[in-house]
């Protein structure tokens, strides 16, 4: 009676235990019901976001002012690797408002922009410094980009620089090391 006993005792707990997990639970759901009052209360959050926008919207209009560049571009020409190489891109204020550089950003790592610190008086003008240096081995045509961010709209603008990048006789045979 005991031997019967242990395979059936088995068998019972095989069945019990597929029927329990061959149950797939039912998904628990929730829901917000929409009522006067929270209707209303989402409706005036709505209103005072858009307001606040409207404001911020023409208070930055209000201290936009426009601005000019001498030239867009410039090209450096022939130039040897690993030689520093600095041009000095003109900016005017033609607005009414002070022109502030937000940022420079150059496209690549061997362009370094420089933006002028203190914001520019109307009908004013500064320079924008920016050094090109090809790195040993940079070779060829080189076009590099410089983005100027302004209090302007729009306020984005793009300088170019370029060069033809020789190898530079000094480092033939010179091995790199970093």
């Amino acid at each position: 009676m005991k031997r019967n006993t242990l395979p059936l005792f088995i068998l019972i707990l095989g069945a019990t235990a597929c029927t329990q997990s061959a149950k797939p639970k039912a998904p628990e759901s929730t829901s917000i019901v929409a009522t006067d009052e929270n209707t209303k209360e989402l409706q005036e959050s709505l209103k005072d976001v858009a307001e606040e926008e409207k404001r911020l919207a023409q208070e930055a209009k209000a201290n936009m002012t426009t601005m000019e560049f001498s030239e867009l571009s410039h090209e450096f020409g022939k130039v040897m690797e690993d030689t520093k190489h600095l041009y000095n891109f003109v900016v005017k204020n033609t607005g009414k408002k002070p022109l502030y550089i937000q940022d420079v950003k150059a496209s690549c790592g061997c362009t370094t922009p420089k933006k002028p610190e203190k914001p520019i008086a109307p009908g004013k003008s500064d320079i924008i410094a920016v050094e090109f240096h090809p790195k040993e081995g940079q070779l060829g045509r080189q076009d590099k980009t410089v983005t100027v961010i302004a209090n302007t709209e729009p306020n984005m603008v793009v300088l170019n620089i370029g060069a033809d990048v020789f190898k530079n006789p000094g480092t033939e045979g010179r091995i790199a090391t970093n």
